[in-house]
């Protein structure tokens, strides 16, 4: 049991759910601020960091946090994000590792690890303030444990990943408790930051909008005051995007976040498989949230009156969850903090018991998630780390290297530096998430990216490729440009688990230049 010591007496996560399950005692006075909060921090601290505890047990999740890491290498060396260093997510995310890694040194997850704990609990908090501001001191404790209990309901390299979307919660958090209390500004800085973690954080302005709506209806007036609010708010989800956008290159900015991935938003080619994802991780999210949903359904037609900004923050979120049809697991994470209020406003209205069955149910669905997490296998780890080790042993650390695939960790894992800017096959193909064959290929790449691939290999040709393609659509044989480099100047030197290691041919022996 986690125990703190602090002016309120010994409290613990135990207790704090005990508390939600007991009755009201009407003799009891209302907690200050001080004390509500003295008492409710430290468990939500405990519980975050009880349900985060498998993320800590691996070196690496998934191929999303390979990638930050890398891009972080290569700012921290001189990089510059959008030209030399590219993805199509906003920078704030790579800034985040840069910064960790300068602090910490680059050989571990372990300080993300640590901010995504943090991010969590601050998300709990945010969400636990809002709910005791809305329907008292229970409301927010509810609000609070639920959030945390469900934040782990999905495949553990989805939700134990230090990854985008975890980075995202805060600011959407703090966005709709800013809204609340009428702090326009704030709010829109919130918006930003979430925004500035990836694209789809920005969804929580509707949301924001919403409230701004209501202000004006509840009395507010729809004069100079809202008119004043409308403009803070333009101006706080304004200027941080726009200093990013300068910090780092207009023009590239505007490319990788916004303009750039029209063809990865695509259906095309991959509806089956994009169908099965969709259904799989959904049904994955609704077993966590098996305690949230019942009361929801219950009193639907009332929160749907009381909580009507509630329900647009969740199908806003739905909407980020679909746009680009891939519907990754890490993207529903964006669904759980509007859950986690719906929830607790339904059981305002149905008996103290609901409540009970709740927070039960909601904390045997967090131990199975858990559990899975703490021992469930990881194969593709284990490949690229085999990977990694063989890249290691044949190379130098002054050597460039090139992977072809989509496991950008291979390059973290063996601490060698990316002989071209794009680190993996999706850029330079439009493969992604198991998109198939017919959109898939070099006509399909990032615009203008093949040139300068091709410019890349020439300036600093990589002592090694690796093909770590396996027969996926984006293999070689089905891509001139790689085959002719392959070809020409590159021989096989060994194979791991089906990845094709090739070396540079020396000069002399190389026959007539393909290029």
């Amino acid at each position: 049991m986690f125990r703190f010591a602090g002016t309120a007496g010994p409290y613990s996560v135990l207790s704090v759910l005990s508390t939600l399950a007991a009755p009201p005692s009407p003799a009891r006075p209302a907690l200050t601020r001080t004390a509500y909060w003295i008492r409710l921090l430290p468990a939500l601290a405990a519980l975050a960091c009880v349900t985060r505890v498998p993320s800590f047990v691996r070196p690496l999740w998934n191929p999303d946090e390979g990638y930050l890491a890398v891009q972080a290498g290569l700012l921290a060396h001189g990089g510059r994000l959008y030209e030399t260093v590219v993805d199509r997510k906003p920078p704030l995310v790579p800034w985040l590792y840069e910064a960790a890694f300068a602090v910490c040194g680059s050989g571990s997850l372990t300080p993300l690890r640590v901010l995504a704990v943090a991010a969590q609990l601050l998300t709990a908090a945010l969400l636990a303030s809002v709910a005791r501001r809305r329907w008292g001191d229970t409301a927010g404790r509810t609000a609070g444990v639920l959030y945390l209990l469900v934040s782990v309901g999905l495949n553990p390299e989805d939700a134990q990943a230090a990854t985008f979307e975890v980075f995202i919660l805060p600011g959407t958090a703090a966005a709709v408790w800013c809204a609340d209390r009428g702090r326009w500004g704030t709010a829109g800085t919130a918006v930003a930051c979430a925004f500035l973690a990836k694209q789809t954080g920005g969804a929580v302005l509707l949301p924001v909008l919403w409230l701004l709506h209501r202000r004006a209806g509840a009395g507010a007036g729809p004069g100079a005051p809202v008119r004043a609010g409308a403009v803070r708010l333009v101006a706080g989800f304004a200027a941080p995007v726009l200093g990013a956008a300068l910090v780092t290159a207009p023009a590239g900015f505007l490319f990788w976040t916004v303009t750039g991935s029209t063809a990865y938003a695509s259906l095309a080619g991959s509806g089956p498989h994009v169908l099965g994802r969709a259904l799989a991780n959904t049904a994955i999210l609704a077993v966590a949230c098996a305690g949230l949903v019942p009361p929801v359904l219950r009193v639907l037609r009332a929160t749907r009156a009381t909580a009507a900004d509630l329900w647009l923050w969740l199908a806003s979120s739905a909407a980020a969850v679909v746009l680009g049809f891939h519907f990754f697991g890490h993207y529903y994470l964006q669904l759980l903090p509007p859950a986690a209020l719906l929830a607790t406003a339904a059981l305002q209205l149905l008996p103290r018991a609901r409540l009970t069955s709740a927070v039960l149910t909601s904390a045997c669905c967090c131990a199975l998630f858990l559990a899975w997490g703490l021992y469930a296998p990881r194969p593709e780890l284990a490949h690229a780390q085999r990977l990694a080790s063989a890249l290691a042993q044949r190379t130098t650390p002054a050597d460039r290297v090139l992977v072809w695939g989509m496991h950008p960790e291979t390059y973290w894992l063996a601490d060698r530096t990316p002989a071209s800017r794009y680190l993996t096959a999706g850029l330079l193909t439009n493969y992604s998430g198991g998109r198939d064959g017919p959109r898939v290929g070099e006509r399909y790449a990032v615009a203008g990216a093949w040139p300068v691939f091709r410019a890349e290999m020439t300036a600093r040709a990589p002592a090694l490729v690796v093909d770590d393609s396996r027969g996926e659509p984006y293999r070689p044989d089905r891509l001139p440009s790689l085959r002719r480099l392959l070809t020409g100047h590159y021989e096989e030197v060994g194979r791991v688990d089906g990845a094709v290691l090739y070396a540079r041919i020396p000069r002399g022996r190389r026959g007539l230049d393909p290029g």
